[in-house]
């Protein structure tokens, strides 16, 4: 049963409206509001076919005003220059051996994961942990390197990763609901046009069907992708 807080949220959306953005921004201001500092969330429903390899849809995009987020990073590195770096870029736990074997034991107290080159032939052991959880490093989202320092920048200051799941689905964390309306905007219209820009050659028709913003305990609202894809382009 929905909680009272929820029931009020929904009396607010007209569930037969496709909301601009700043509309959407503004009813999701007016939701009451909860103890913590909720995430807002973009859901992107995409004209993919996932079961194809090639129409894998994959990518990071820095958001302008970050996502609120304090990001844990963990970086495989087995010393030198790169595990210095890491340290003096703000990750949080940096080296190899220890880290390799905490996590083979199930540990994934972190939200990020860098590896360098080198340590990938240890860190790939590890898929059975860090694959289901989406923490595997990647080099298509810059997360193997040997620039460690830029990669733990990057991700702390707000650089988010978006995939498609099974159903063709994107679901992106896009800033608080404490942010104002213009950096959650601005962040939103960041995460759109990265996305439009990632339409496999070989996907037909259209690529974004459908997308909802909404908050942690919050219903969503559906935004108008026309007027949306157009303002994100022009951003």
């Amino acid at each position: 049963m929905s909680s009272k807080r929820y029931r009020k949220a929904l009396e607010l959306v007209d569930a037969t409206k496709q909301y601009t953005l700043a509309e959407a921004l503004e009813v999701l201001k007016k939701m009451p509001a909860t103890k913590f500092d909720q995430t807002v969330e973009i859901a992107i429903k995409l004209g993919v076919d996932p079961r194809q390899s090639d129409q894998m849809v994959r990518g990071t995009v820095p958001l302008p005003h970050g996502s609120g987020k304090n990001v844990r990073v963990l970086v495989f590195t087995s010393g030198g220059e790169s595990e210095q770096a890491a340290k003096d870029a703000g990750a949080e736990y940096v080296g190899f051996d220890e880290y390799i074997k905490k996590v083979s034991e199930g540990w994934v107290d972190f939200d990020v994961a860098i590896a360098t080159p080198a340590a990938m032939a240890e860190v790939r052991k590890l898929g059975r942990v860090l694959g289901p959880r989406g923490l595997m490093p990647n080099p298509r989202t810059g997360t193997v390197t040997d620039d460690t320092a830029k990669a733990v920048t990057e991700v702390k200051a707000g650089r988010v990763e978006f995939k498609i799941d099974k159903t063709a689905n994107l679901h992106v964390p896009v800033g608080k609901v404490s942010f104002d309306a213009n950096q959650l905007s601005d962040n939103i219209m960041a995460l759109v046009d990265a996305v439009s820009k990632s339409k496999p050659s070989s996907a037909k028709g259209a690529f974004l069907l459908s997308c909802t913003v909404s908050a942690t305990m919050s219903p969503g609202l559906a935004l108008d992708l026309k007027s949306l894809q157009q303002a994100a382009a022009a951003a």
